[in-house]
């Protein structure tokens, strides 16, 4: 039998004191989610009061009624939803088919390559530059803006480039010698077994479509084509113009719906989504990467 030691009174307090100041954090993170989504679902009259600062003082669904009513915002919520799917689908594929060739050590001109890549991280053309490209490109008004411009990005490149090159060998010369080409190997090697990665980036790049509003502010005027954040953008911007009036006429709840109300109960619809889906994710980030695909 071993007798566990005693904990010192030093470490007690250095515990007690950690586990105080990450409960502070987390209270100080996660409170103003909390405010948010306690009043988006109160009276939008009596919210105006103040005073909110634990629960709904009087609980209504109003406010996200308003929401869902108005078919500007339904339809913006389609469009970043159609979006988010297509371009994560895009983009992971597209960065994870030039990362294999960029993990490939024979590749000719591999490093040129790369330097080429690091420098574009570093620096960037600017936003009039970028501006006229999209212009001259004919993707000004166009649903395709939101997915060809980020078709492709040299940071998860390095990452898919930094995991490929761990799978070993032996996987990838098991399967040319079944006589697999380069997209064999590609699609039905390395990809089953870059799942930890593919959700990871999938993820970054999933979160980075579904909260991008710039781009519809700049490269887009059709309203139809303007996802929700940039929907969102525009009722926080615009609190006291028709944004509102469209949000809640012909509403009987007009009495007990204000304008920020709206503007709270929008943000609760277009951040709940990708809340929900990242437990779906989490999950990949820690597995090991290459758990039973090949004996020792």
């Amino acid at each position: 039998m071993f007798s566990l030691s005693r904990r010192t009174k030093g470490e007690v307090v250095f515990d007690t004191l950690n586990n105080l100041g990450m409960l502070l954090i987390c209270f100080v993170t996660l409170y103003p989610i909390w405010y948010v989504l306690i009043n988006a679902f109160n009276d939008g009259k009596d919210a105006m009061l103040g005073g909110i600062y634990w629960w709904p003082r009087i609980f209504s669904l109003e406010n996200f009624k308003a929401v869902f009513d108005n078919p500007g915002i339904m339809t913006a919520m389609g469009l970043t939803v159609a979006k988010t799917v297509l371009g994560v689908v895009a983009h992971v594929f597209f960065t994870a088919m030039v990362a294999y060739a960029f993990s490939r050590r024979d590749l000719i001109g591999g490093k040129l390559y790369i330097l080429l890549g690091t420098i574009t991280m570093i620096f960037s053309g600017g936003l009039i530059p970028s501006f006229l490209l999209i212009r001259n490109l004919h993707m000004l008004d166009n649903f395709m803006v939101y997915i060809i411009p980020v078709l492709f990005s040299f940071f998860d490149l390095i990452i898919f480039m930094t995991f490929f090159r761990e799978i070993p060998d032996g996987l990838e010369e098991a399967a040319r010698i079944d006589g697999a080409n380069d997209w064999i190997v590609f699609l039905r090697v390395v990809l089953p077994v870059s799942m930890p990665v593919l959700a990871t980036i999938a993820l970054f790049h999933g979160v980075y479509q579904w909260n991008d509003y710039f781009t519809g502010i700049i490269y887009v005027n059709n309203e139809n084509l303007q996802p929700i954040q940039t929907f969102l953008y525009r009722v926080v911007a615009q609190s006291s113009s028709n944004i509102m009036t469209t949000a809640v006429q012909g509403s009987a709840v007009t009495k007990s719906v204000t304008s920020q109300s709206i503007k709270l109960a929008t943000m609760v619809v277009t951040t709940l989504p990708i809340v929900f889906a990242y437990p779906f994710l989490q999950r990949y980030f820690v597995k090991g990467m290459m758990i039973g695909s090949i004996k020792g």
